[in-house]
């Protein structure tokens, strides 16, 4: 082989290398944003839950316009997105949930807070 010929070779594979690593960048990144995404809508999900416990009367085994007693249900404190947890108070509830993969630190789970109050999500905070 021509030492044009070796050149090319050698350039391809630096081009190859260099869209491997791309992708696997982009891919890194595009996964713990999806996980952060469904991780919100998780909580989202047991925010409704929660406020549907708010309204439901005692006698049909609600809370009787308190959040006092909820609790995340047993199926949903884990998930293939990540774990949750409740602070319960009597008129709102936080919920955390961390998911599986890395934040944007890379050393640390991807999390996002929801305060739940009686008609409305308060406040949603991403960490990570």
């Amino acid at each position: 082989m021509g030492q044009q010929q070796l050149l090319l070779i050698v350039l391809g594979v630096i081009i190859v290398g260099i869209a491997v690593v791309v992708g696997i960048n982009v891919f890194t990144a595009s996964s713990s944003q999806a996980n952060r995404d469904a991780i919100i809508a998780d909580c989202t999900n047991l925010a409704s839950l929660a406020q549907q416990f708010y309204r439901k009367p005692t006698a049909l085994g609600g809370g009787g316009n308190t959040f006092t007693g909820w609790t995340v249900p047993a199926a949903l404190d884990t998930t293939g997105n990540g774990v949750y947890t409740a602070v319960v108070a009597a008129q709102s509830v936080t919920l955390t949930g961390t998911g599986n993969e890395k934040g944007n630190n890379g050393t640390t789970n991807v999390q996002a807070t929801m305060v739940v109050g009686p008609n409305s999500i308060t406040s949603t905070t991403i960490n990570n």
